[in-house]
């Protein structure tokens, strides 16, 4: 006596919508072309108090939308360049907290 496990029916990949695609606040879409340089000018553009008001955790997170965003269709040498970029951003973001921290 076998049992087998019923599983729903396979659905089509890509038939449902994503749910980036109903996010529509402007803090989530910075200017055109943001994402297309190096990794030090994203960066620097993204600690902009323009760009992310809230602070560089803002644009962390900005860069992190881009890129689930962005899925599959993300080339392996551009996902690279933004995940430095966020690199960049995080040991910024450190090492503010370390000086804030060695200021009390």
């Amino acid at each position: 006596m076998t049992s087998r496990k019923t599983t729903a029916p396979a659905t089509r990949r890509g038939s449902k919508p994503k749910w980036v695609r109903t996010v529509t606040t402007d803090s989530t879409h910075p200017a055109r072309g943001t994402f297309t340089g190096s990794a030090a000018e994203i960066a620097r553009t993204m600690a902009r108090k323009d760009v992310s008001p809230r602070g560089i955790g803002s644009g962390i997170r900005m860069i992190q939308y881009f890129i689930n965003r962005g899925g599959k269709n993300l080339s392996a040498t551009r996902r690279a360049e933004l995940e430095r970029a966020k690199r960049i951003l995080q040991r910024r973001a450190a090492r503010q907290k370390a000086a804030v921290a060695k200021k009390r």
